[in-house]
């Protein structure tokens, strides 16, 4: 299935029906009277979240989804039928967004969870409806409300725990085969991965989802290389891993280059928590491996206690104690998330 993270549709809820102009006309029956039913009401839009799918790939080859208006009223007092709504399903994560393309209007994160992105008009009323004393044989009928129509940008932010980061070739595409069952494309050319990958990584009969993002290089975020068409997937992540090819000779360098071109694509990503990591270090000599971990520390201005791990996407070294690592930042950040949540409920309730 291809991968696309962003789609422009357009929507259109269902006209109300119209109401029926009717009058009873049955022998022995003396004064009949008004007896038409009301319009219908027209279908809404619905947007729902289903948690198998992780592309808007649907929204490439439609683009525009337009519900029927309700069915008119009818004679006998018979009212219109309400018409089918339309729901769009999309993948957890999604974001809503005004044809200006900045205003939020929903952000999807929630398995299951539906909004009605288009309300359907109301039908009109019969003549029955106007019946009065005064006007015991109406005939007027109303034809039903128009239903709401708009642009939107659907717009995917892969919801994943932590994210993978660094430069082409940095190793990120074999470190997630190696913790995972995802299967993404490795070779020995930059540029591998041309899309995010997802992978469930086990550790201690626990797990926790992975995102490989693309490679970013120097100037992405003035559009060199993929740009950073992909960054905005690891804007939800709760820990990046920071991965750091050791066989080139500036490590320090390389870390620095990714290190910018977050600061430049987000404020809020460059402060979000990081683990620094020297890969391929199954190709390094032990002193090489030392000379550039120090060289790596320095760069990442890392604190008292913390360290650059030395791993092996491909020949397995350190992968486990790694994986653990992360698995408690995610922990710890989690706890913190449902603590601030409980913390804004109770401020809710108490205003």
């Amino acid at each position: 299935m291809k991968f696309l993270d962003e789609a422009k549709i357009f929507v259109k809820s269902g006209d109300g029906g119209a109401g029926c102009v009717s009058f009873r006309r049955e022998k022995f029956i003396e004064f009949g009277g008004p007896d038409g039913g009301n319009g219908g009401r027209g279908g809404d839009i619905i947007v729902e979240v289903v948690p198998n799918l992780n592309t808007l790939i649907d929204y490439r080859y439609q683009q525009h989804f337009k519900a029927r208006r309700g069915y008119h009223g009818m004679g006998k007092m018979r009212t219109g039928q309400d018409s089918e709504d339309i729901v769009l399903r999309v993948p957890i994560g999604t974001q809503i967004f005004d044809e200006d393309k900045e205003t939020l209007l929903f952000d999807l994160t929630n398995p299951g969870e539906r909004i009605v992105l288009c309300r359907g008009g109301d039908g009109g009323f019969g003549n029955a409806h106007y019946k009065t004393s005064t006007n015991q044989a109406p005939r007027q009928a109303g034809q039903g409300w128009p239903g709401e129509e708009r642009w939107i940008w659907l717009r995917l932010k892969l919801i994943a725990d932590a994210g993978l980061v660094g430069l082409p070739n940095a190793g990120k595409s074999t470190m997630l085969a190696a913790v995972s069952r995802a299967r993404p494309k490795i070779a020995d050319y930059p540029f591998t991965t041309l899309k995010p990958q997802l992978g469930v990584v086990h550790v201690d009969e626990r797990e926790f989802v992975m995102a490989d993002i693309p490679g970013l290089i120097e100037g992405a975020h003035e559009g060199a290389g993929l740009g950073t068409k992909f960054l905005g997937h690891v804007e939800r992540c709760r820990v990046l891993l920071h991965l750091v090819d050791g066989t080139q000779e500036d490590v320090a360098g390389a870390y620095k280059t990714i290190r910018k071109e977050l600061k430049a694509y987000s404020k809020e990503l460059a402060t979000k928590i990081e683990i620094v990591a020297l890969n391929k270090c199954d190709a390094l000599i032990e002193e090489e491996i030392e000379e550039k971990a120090a060289q790596l520390k320095k760069a990442a201005k890392l604190k008292k206690g913390q360290v650059v791990h030395r791993v092996s996407g491909a020949a397995g070294i350190g992968i486990t104690e790694l994986m653990r690592t992360l698995l408690a930042i995610i922990d710890a950040e989690k706890a913190r998330e449902a603590e601030e949540a409980k913390d804004k409920a109770g401020v809710e309730i108490d205003a």
